[in-house]
């Protein structure tokens, strides 16, 4: 069975369905929950037949797209992009449940929903570089669309600016991936876009550099990366809640998950080479993307300055080069999904109840929302990395992990940790406790509803907080390879000459 393929294009067929049939809007939302459900049921296949102890890439589907051009169909699975894609459909369900108020073009809505998740899913499975690119430009149109139609007052600018910003970085993607290919034809006789014949495609250090360069720029853009970012903070402002949480759990991590699927294998040299020029950036973002959270009125801007900082984790792990690092970055990506989403799912509650995301007009809501107070605080204390809850153990293997290539990094990293707990419970401090706002003061508290899409989230903080090894598991043979082919690349450095993330 292909359970690849089924997994990417099954949200695909609600599209068609909802854009040229005229249902009601309530038919449109059970259709849109229909088909997210449905990718998330098949999804779970694929992590049935996924083998643990396998590097390599799984239930692999190569099929001849344009033969004379060499132009194929290719997708596969391993450790790194499995969890992604088991992210992506389980949060889809939950963005759509969250967006069951929305009233305007419904049926519009919930297809830009449904294509959205076809392009995310495809972007993580393919294993052709021209594949990855459509699904990637692909990601782009329906984004563009949430944003724009369905966000705040300002939303065609963030609309706009988030287009731009990706565009730019994708122009010189395109180039460089075209170079590749016909780069592939000159030194095999083959022209090919094939990621597993790339790999093995010698390419000259000095164009290598200017390639890698190219490539990170298009992903630092996605993550976002310091100085990048200023995309990301109008892009969570203006979006609807379930575009931001799309956003900050799904889109992001492709910018990070593109820097590990093709950047470090493919010019593993110059990835050696830019190593400390990224980790600087990882460990500015980390910082300023703190030091900013900490000074925003706006809890949504808040939260999205706190995404970059968080990220900034995930590229320092990954360029640490050490196998506690690397396993760190990716299950830290996993990680945020789940926390920042959920951060992002209770201020759509807030919202809905007190039409503000100023935190100087809201105060002492615990009173007349005690459950919605105790919700948030666990997904607070998820955010900032507290033990037992999932955040903890990857942002503990990349500290960890950066300390053992560069111990100042470490240590820098690490108080990025202790900044979490300031920007985090000093704004959930002025939100839910002290004087209460009278204005406010007879909100009703969550609805069926509301814990129908929360309770999924908050299982999963504490499952993955208490047994990491469920996910570490299936990520460390993965992780594990990449960094022995890192370090293969060059002369292994004493602190990385030997085992594995435990």
């Amino acid at each position: 069975m292909h359970w690849l393929s089924l997994t990417v294009f099954l949200p695909m067929i609600g599209v068609p369905i909802l854009l040229f049939s005229k249902v009601s809007d309530r038919t449109a939302r059970l259709i849109g929950m229909f088909f997210a459900l449905a990718t998330f049921g098949v999804s779970l296949g694929i992590l049935a037949n996924f083998n643990s102890g396998d590097s390599g890439f799984q239930l692999i589907e190569d099929f001849a797209w344009v033969k004379q051009l060499n132009l194929r169909y290719i997708l596969g699975i391993d450790g790194v992009s499995l969890w992604m894609v088991m992210l992506s459909t389980f949060i889809m369900p939950i963005a759509i449940l969250a967006s069951w108020k929305v009233e305007k073009k419904v049926r519009y809505y919930m297809a830009a929903m449904l294509f959205l998740e076809t392009a995310m899913i495809g972007s993580f499975l393919s294993l052709d570089l021209l594949l990855f690119f459509i699904f990637f430009e692909g990601m782009l149109f329906p984004m563009y669309l949430i944003v724009g139609e369905w966000g705040g007052e300002r939303r065609v600018y963030a609309a706009v600016k988030f287009f731009l910003y990706t565009m730019a970085g994708s122009a010189l993607l395109l180039v460089s991936i075209l170079f590749l290919y016909f780069h592939a034809g000159d030194v095999t006789g083959q022209n090919t876009f094939d990621v597993r014949i790339l790999t093995t495609v010698p390419v000259a250090a000095a164009t290598a550099k200017w390639l890698f360069l190219a490539f990170f720029l298009a992903f630092a853009v996605k993550v976002p990366l310091f100085p990048l970012h200023t995309w990301l903070p109008d892009a969570h402002t203006e979006a609807p809640t379930a575009g931001s949480v799309i956003l900050a759990a799904i889109l992001l991590k492709i910018g990070a998950y593109g820097l590990i699927r093709f950047n470090l294998p493919m010019f593993p040299e110059a990835s050696h080479h830019f190593a400390d020029f990224v980790q600087i950036l990882a460990l500015i973002g980390i910082v300023y993307g703190a030091i900013v959270a900490l000074i925003q009125p706006d809890l949504k801007r808040l939260i999205a300055y706190s995404s970059v900082s968080h990220l900034g984790f995930v590229v320092l792990g990954i360029f640490a080069f050490t196998y506690q690092g690397m396993s760190g970055g990716v299950m830290q990506m996993v990680n945020h999904g789940l926390s920042t989403g959920g951060l992002f799912l209770c201020i759509g509650m807030l919202y809905e109840r007190t039409h503000t995301r100023k935190l100087d007009e809201m105060g002492g809501l615990a009173k007349t929302m005690p459950m919605l107070s105790g919700v948030f605080l666990v997904v607070v204390l998820s955010s900032l990395g507290l033990p037992g809850l999932n955040n903890f153990i990857g942002e503990f293997l990349v500290v960890i992990g950066s300390f053992a290539a560069n111990h100042v990094y470490g240590a820098i990293a690490a108080t990025g940790a202790l900044l979490a707990a300031i920007y985090l419970l000093w704004p959930f401090q002025r939100v839910f406790y002290g004087p209460l706002n009278q204005a406010h003061a007879h909100h009703p508290d969550m609805n069926k509803r509301e814990w129908a899409y929360m309770t999924p989230i908050l299982v999963s903080l504490l499952v993955v907080g208490l047994v990491p090894n469920l996910l570490l598991n299936k990520i460390n043979p993965t992780t594990d390879k990449i960094v022995d082919q890192m370090q293969s690349s060059v002369q292994p450095s004493p602190a990385n000459a030997s085992g594995g993330t435990p």
